[in-house]
């Protein structure tokens, strides 16, 4: 695929683009293995791919320092009223973004080659996928986008002459001059860095930055803040949660969608492998679900992604074994620690090697002031490679969704889990979720930071009128709404302990969320939710004191009580696009807890 497309409007797009930016090649990629082996050969001529001993076809980059993690704070929402963003998005309007945009891709792919990747978000041709095009100078981001998304002539088949798409466009912003060395990872300054989305257009521009999801616009530019708006305006959901399936002894499916801010174990629970005897885990996605009310009246998910970019650091054979046989080969490794011996190695993997480089190329060693890999280090994974992914990932009407869970980390308040009494009281719970910071997060370390159904830097339009979709999704799903469940792995003791295991005997507090929706197993009413009583949760070959387990379960009102004010504070921001119907939720939270 090397001269255009069938599709004017594609066409004319590349044509208006390279006239912008003024590449000195264009080149249609078409997503077969030959294509990827060509880009990282290329890549590692210029000395940016290292290739691993260790790891079949597997290589590792280090990226410049100033390129390390999504910029939220240079990430935009750009539409015609500002009160459409809302106050949770940095917002410019849209004639003054692209103008400033225009002048900096004014020229900024010569020396380069222009790639097109039109790629699927979901199987292709799903009736819940969508298609997009980015337009890239970077093979990082080529060979990046081979392993997240469906790539090449099959979605352009799919696409055919007339099908619309999102137009994604996105430059390192490091032009080359003739005979000029490249960088080893060419980007921009962060002044010059620049994440933007127009809704109102579908449409996404990216400056700047090699990295992540600032670079790779399938992962949250489109998957979310795009999607988001899509969904809202069409009827259907764009959620960053995991997806998982259940099955119990009987072989009984359900069906899991997860959202918990960063650092909360999302991929280790989309990974896990229960502690509890017959019941197995399948992993369908480990970040974003798409979901669409189907004929059965129930929502469908899909994982619109096909691969994992997960954080490195923590994970580990103790924390996410699956994980861990997934990364075996052919894996993108970023800004992790290299061994003498050809492998990666990052904190928390493993015992620490006697001498590794550093994720700035430097020598380290385990005496060395600075971790060896960076704190946001990534791995790319096929998500077919994953021992226990689920038969049915790639299903392309997607599977029907029985349990919502929602969560974050709390060392106290909240009880190990909770059910909402309806579906408002779970939009209640989603809306109001909070977590303590840690390294992974902006802000001082242990700061309660409330992040909306774990979406505060991922929705793209108002938050107020987020909630509302949800409430109005439920309206529409009716009896066949998911239950909504709330959980907290993460509460400690006096002591500064954590009360609960976590990890895979989190299939507990699971099995009593299935067992809730069979109807087989009742709960005790609290001021806050519905909890399980004593002897529900399924505790067998779990050695933990009893009065952990009362710990993790206690509701303490006068904690509660003291929550309230910053959940007011918090709905607040949203002012009158906050529905009545959450604040009606508040007002009855307060009452039950006298």
């Amino acid at each position: 695929m090397t001269n255009g497309s069938r599709n004017d409007k594609l066409n004319a797009w590349v044509k208006e683009a390279a006239d912008l930016c003024r590449p000195d090649a264009i080149q249609w990629c078409d997503g077969s293995r030959a294509e990827y082996d060509r880009m990282m050969a290329l890549l590692k001529e210029r000395g940016m791919a290292v290739p691993l001993a260790k790891r079949p076809n597997s290589f590792l980059f280090r990226t410049d320092p100033s390129d390390v993690a999504r910029v939220e704070d240079r990430t935009y929402i750009s539409t015609r009223s500002q009160e459409d963003a809302g106050p949770t998005n940095n917002w410019v309007l849209p004639d003054d973004l692209k103008r400033t945009m225009r002048g900096l891709y004014d020229g900024c792919m010569k020396g380069r080659t222009m790639y097109v990747i039109p790629f699927s978000m979901g199987p292709v041709g799903s009736p819940i996928s969508k298609i997009g095009v980015e337009l890239t100078d970077s093979p990082y981001v080529v060979c990046n986008m081979h392993i997240m998304t469906r790539v090449g002539t099959s979605v352009m088949e799919a696409l055919g002459p007339t099908g619309g798409f999102i137009p994604c466009l996105h430059s390192i912003g490091a032009p080359l001059e003739k005979g000029q060395k490249d960088a080893l990872w060419p980007c921009a300054p962060i002044e010059k860095k620049y994440i933007s989305h127009f809704p109102e257009e579908n449409l996404i521009w990216s400056y700047g930055s090699g990295y992540g999801g600032n670079a790779l616009l399938g992962k949250k530019c489109f998957a979310l803040r795009i999607a988001t708006n899509m969904a809202r305006r069409e009827g259907w959901m764009a959620e960053h949660m995991l997806i998982m399936r259940l099955t119990n002894p009987e072989g009984k499916r359900f069906h899991i969608a997860a959202a918990f801010p960063s650092a909360c174990g999302k991929t280790n629970l989309a990974m896990m492998q229960p502690s509890i005897k017959g019941w197995k885990c399948e992993c369908i996605g480990d970040d974003i679900a798409w979901m669409k009310v189907r004929g059965d009246g129930r929502l469908h998910a899909i994982n619109p992604e096909s691969g994992f970019f997960g954080v490195a650091p923590g994970t580990s054979y103790d924390t996410n074994p699956m994980a861990m046989d997934t990364l075996k080969e052919n894996i993108i490794f970023t800004n992790c620690a290299l061994t003498d011996d050809g492998d990666v190695w990052w904190e928390g993997m493993a015992d620490a090697p006697p001498h590794a480089i550093d994720w700035k190329g430097r020598d380290w060693t385990p005496a060395s002031r600075e971790d060896a890999a960076h704190p946001n280090a990534r791995f790319t994974a096929p998500a077919a490679q994953c021992p226990v992914i689920c038969p049915d990932w790639e299903d392309p009407e997607g599977v029907p969704i029985d349990i919502f869970i929602f969560g974050g980390r709390r060392s106290s308040a909240v009880p190990l889990v909770t059910e909402a009494f309806s579906w408002d009281h779970g939009v209640f719970m989603g809306a109001t979720a909070a977590s303590e910071t840690t390294s992974a997060n902006i802000g001082a370390v242990g700061n309660l930071r409330r992040d909306p159904f774990a979406m505060k830097p991922f929705l793209g339009y108002h938050m107020g009128d987020y909630f509302q979709h949800w409430l109005a999704m439920g309206d529409r799903l009716g009896t066949k709404a998911p239950r909504i469940f709330y959980v907290n792995w993460f509460r400690k003791s006096a002591e500064g302990k954590f009360l609960w295991p976590g990890f895979s005997d989190n299939s507990r507090a699971l099995k009593w969320m299935c067992e809730r929706v069979d109807g087989t197993v009742g709960a005790r009413e609290t001021p806050i939710g519905l909890m399980p009583r004593d002897g529900d949760l399924d505790l067998s070959g779990l050695d933990i004191a009893k009065d952990n387990m009362k710990a993790l379960m206690d509701v303490d009102l006068k904690e509660w009580k003291a929550e309230v004010p910053d959940i007011e504070k918090h709905f607040a921001l949203f002012g009158d696009r906050l529905p009545a119907r959450l604040r009606k939720q508040l007002e009855e939270m307060k009452k039950r807890l006298g």
